[in-house]
């Protein structure tokens, strides 16, 4: 009898007041709870990126989707165990070491500074302008250095953080059939077939950034490493272990990476090759043009594709508003956000004026 009932439909104030008031409700829980979002967003991401092995898991050993589950994450915490054993211990003694020779980089620019400079008779004295630009280099690179072993022993003791990540993303990882099911019965009826297109649409964005930009990075963490080796790069896992991790900053980590880079060799100089420090930094420079020339026109088509593509100034200006809300978690996610949102843009731009939001030839460009 109760499926007989005949409901009058709500009226747009009323449509209007409730969701108002759903608004409201999500904005203070957000507000209330914004302590667990960080994780819960790491934990997605986890389960984002571990979801295709679990499934190809199920598929080959034919096994229940619980079990497949279960062997993602042994295999995960196996190289969790075996990776820091191999790297971590060498690569935090050279990033204290390297924290050393910033603070040694910057006593040496400012005796530079310092000396009296002739030029058409007449004498300059830089030590008044040094004792600023000492400053702010110290201000810069310690927040990036200085700290670097302390971010990493916060990581280490956030345990119950850790664990709460590991445990969300699994029952992710186990129920994201039932949670896709779900998602695709939210929208009505009438806009279920777009709401299904869009979410493929993004898939697609969120899925080339992060496990391509995941291969991405180890490929050129492993390749910058091999040739900061070959030229003799002071410190060079930390140079290629921070190469990778600037992969995830599409437009400007190869400037941040080379900044880097040609300071070091311009002061320290390579560690075995018989040249002046100038020409190991012109070195470096030469072969980064090299490399950052093969690395956009065949490694980032080849692993991640065109469809994360934005303008250069559009990623820096969401890196800078990305730092502003979200800090380091904003800054790694700009890319995939912003690309995100010109496809919701487009679709909603298209609705309002009544054009095609999905037009043929369009497809995979977003």
């Amino acid at each position: 009898m109760a499926a007989n009932i005949e409901r009058r439909p709500w009226s747009i104030a009323s449509k209007f007041l409730a969701g108002v008031v759903l608004l409201a409700v999500s904005t203070y829980l957000l507000f209330r709870f914004s302590l667990m979002i960080p994780p819960f967003i790491l934990a997605v991401i986890l389960a984002y990126v571990l979801s295709p092995v679990a499934g190809t898991l199920q598929r080959r050993l034919r096994i229940r989707r619980g079990l497949a589950t279960v062997f993602t994450y042994v295999i995960l915490l196996g190289l969790g165990a075996l990776l820091p054993a191999l790297f971590v211990p060498s690569l935090v003694q050279q990033l204290s070491d390297l924290n050393v020779n910033v603070q040694e980089i910057a006593a040496l620019v400012e005796s530079l500074l310092s000396q009296d400079i002739l030029l058409g008779g007449l004498r300059f004295n830089l030590g008044q302008l040094g004792t600023p630009v000492i400053e702010a280099l110290r201000a810069l690179a310690e927040p990036v250095f200085g700290r670097t072993l302390g971010i990493a022993f916060d990581v280490i003791s956030s345990f119950i953080w850790a664990v709460f990540i590991v445990v969300v993303s699994f029952y992710l990882v186990k129920d994201s059939a039932r949670l896709k099911q779900w998602a695709k019965s939210l929208p009505p009826e009438a806009l279920r077939a777009d709401a299904q297109r869009l979410a493929g649409e993004i898939n697609d964005v969120w899925g080339a950034f992060f496990r391509g930009q995941l291969v991405l990075a180890l490929v050129v963490a492993g390749i910058i490493t091999m040739l900061s080796v070959a030229v003799g790069m002071p410190y060079a896992l930390a140079m290629g272990v921070l190469a990778g991790l600037l992969e995830f900053l599409p437009s400007i980590g190869h400037g941040i990476w080379l900044f880097t880079a040609s300071v070091l060799l311009f002061f320290q100089g390579s560690t075995w090759l018989p040249i002046p420090n100038w020409a190991a930094m012109l070195l470096v420079i030469g072969l980064h043009a090299v490399f950052q020339q093969v690395d956009l026109n065949y490694l980032i088509p080849r692993i991640i594709g065109g469809r994360v593509r934005l303008h250069p100034l559009v990623v820096i200006l969401g890196i800078v508003a990305g730092a502003a809300v979200a800090g380091v978690l904003g800054i790694v996610l700009a890319a995939p956000t912003i690309a995100s949102a010109r496809i919701l843009g487009r679709y909603t731009y298209s609705r309002i004026f009544d054009l095609e939001p999905f037009p043929e030839g369009q497809e995979g460009t977003a």
